[in-house]
């Protein structure tokens, strides 16, 4: 059972530029490093989720991986730096796991 993990992160909104330069720290980071896995971001603009969010959402083949995925980004110094700098900007953070029906 293939699952999709996504990070849901809702900033505020008044540090939305200081939160998305952060952030796009860490896309490089995933594009220069092979044993990071490579999501897709999103943000939304009509949704549930209100516009101030920031959503990471990667599939894998399953929800164990997903879950090693969460250790490794917390065991991680690159990471971890980033994440430092990033937190203060925080509102609240989920993380969902979606199975994804092969029908």
């Amino acid at each position: 059972m293939s699952v999709t993990m996504r990070i849901i992160q809702q900033f505020d909104a008044a540090n939305e530029t200081a939160f998305m330069e952060l952030e796009k720290k860490f896309a490089e980071l995933e594009r220069a490093r092979r044993d990071y896995p490579k999501g897709t971001r999103f943000q939304p603009i009509a949704s549930t989720e209100p516009c101030n969010t920031l959503i990471w959402q990667c599939d894998f083949d399953t929800i164990e991986a997903a879950h090693a995925t969460l250790a490794f980004f917390n065991g991680d110094s690159a990471h971890e730096r980033l994440l430092e700098q990033q937190q203060p900007y925080f509102r609240q953070v989920r993380v969902e796991f979606l199975k994804n029906l092969d029908f």
